[in-house]
């Protein structure tokens, strides 16, 4: 079933979009040409397929988490740009009242 102007401009009112006429012509052509791709999915043999979620397998990515000694201050300040007191100095960011 292809999609028409009318359709194309359901969607944009549904989505609070405005589209030219040409936009809403390109759409319309971008639109049916997705569906007729899907048509053609839909022509593959998928019987012995298992279903899946992902195309690759998923495993933890995530690092052990070890507890480490901290890092010195003054090697953690040796870049900073401007510091007072031990600290990071920053430009202020809220005006005084």
């Amino acid at each position: 079933m292809p999609v028409t102007i009318e359709d194309v401009e359901k969607v944009a009112l549904l989505a609070r979009l405005r589209f030219s006429e040409a936009e809403k012509h390109k759409l319309l052509s971008e639109l049916n040409k997705i569906l007729a791709y899907f048509e053609k999915l839909q022509e593959l043999d998928t019987e012995n397929v298992p279903p899946t979620s992902h195309v690759l397998p998923l495993k933890n990515v995530f690092r052990e988490d070890v507890v480490t000694p901290p890092m010195a201050r003054e090697k953690l300040l040796a870049n900073a740009p401007d510091q007072a007191m031990g600290h990071f100095k920053v430009p202020q960011i809220i005006e005084d009242l």
